[in-house]
């Protein structure tokens, strides 16, 4: 039954949606068979997937507002064992829908069961807020992975991301943990990556990925080309990043699960 990750920060531009398309493809190359559930209206990691937002017949918000089934909305993507359950601008409205709805926090967990056995990972990409679709995705969730840019606001709203987490364990979802806390736009030349790590360590103690991933223009121009990096520069520093998150990642698990 595979396990299923939320991948969240309610900070934007964190490397959230990068992270979440990358490392679904970095598995999925493993032979690990993958699902990318997208939750953000905006859509992104469905886009850096190959998935035209403007064609959907369906998406997330059908499947969490409506009656659709996962079957339904499902797309499988040119990338080697990987599927999304893609978004589009649609699910915007799902968080003034979902308040009149019954169950409205675990309906997401309600659609996700009926496909959790046909995947090794369930990935989410969360919107950037603490709304109730966030709230969704971490009460269908194991584990969150937080990625975390190495700049001087990082550490703003971790404590009410903490809190959020807090009040889904004690009402949704009693067994979700942190799966892992990942640094992104890492520059080590900065005096100021050094303070934002060592502030983190505090904060998560043995919590923290090993890898980093690195500022990298080949990350940055993958989405627009609907490619995760690895498919876009295998050579890049960012495709190798990820790669090694992956390999980490998977060391965990089977630890874990071992």
């Amino acid at each position: 039954m595979g396990k299923i990750i939320a991948v969240a920060n309610q900070k934007g531009g964190v490397g959230k949606t990068t992270s979440a398309v990358n490392l679904t493809a970095a598995l999925g190359a493993r032979g690990y068979k993958v699902l990318l559930v997208d939750v953000d209206p905006q859509g992104n990691s469905t886009s850096g997937l190959g998935v035209n937002k403007r064609d959907l017949k369906h998406s997330t918000y059908d499947l969490m507002v409506a009656t659709a089934q996962p079957a339904e909305v499902l797309r499988h993507t040119p990338f080697e064992n990987v599927d999304v359950l893609p978004s589009n601008i649609s699910l915007a409205g799902a968080e003034i829908e979902l308040v009149e709805l019954d169950n409205r926090a675990m309906r997401l967990k309600t659609a996700l069961l009926k496909v959790r056995q046909n995947y090794d990972f369930i990935f989410i990409d969360c919107p950037p807020s603490l709304g109730i679709i966030t709230l969704n995705a971490f009460a269908a969730c194991d584990t969150l992975l937080i990625p975390i840019q190495c700049e001087y606001y990082a550490l703003e709203g971790l404590s009410q991301l903490m809190a959020t987490l807090r009040q889904v364990k004690r009402l949704y979802n009693p067994s979700i943990d942190i799966e892992g806390v990942l640094l992104t736009m890492y520059d080590s030349r900065l005096n100021l990556t050094v303070q934002v790590v060592a502030e983190l360590k505090k904060y998560f103690p043995q919590k923290i990925y090993r890898t980093v991933i690195p500022r990298n223009v080949r990350l940055s121009e993958a989405p627009s080309f609907g490619q995760p990096v690895m498919y876009y520069d295998r050579s890049s520093k960012g495709c190798a990043a990820y790669d090694e998150l992956a390999e980490e990642f998977l060391r965990k698990n089977q630890r874990d699960r071992g």
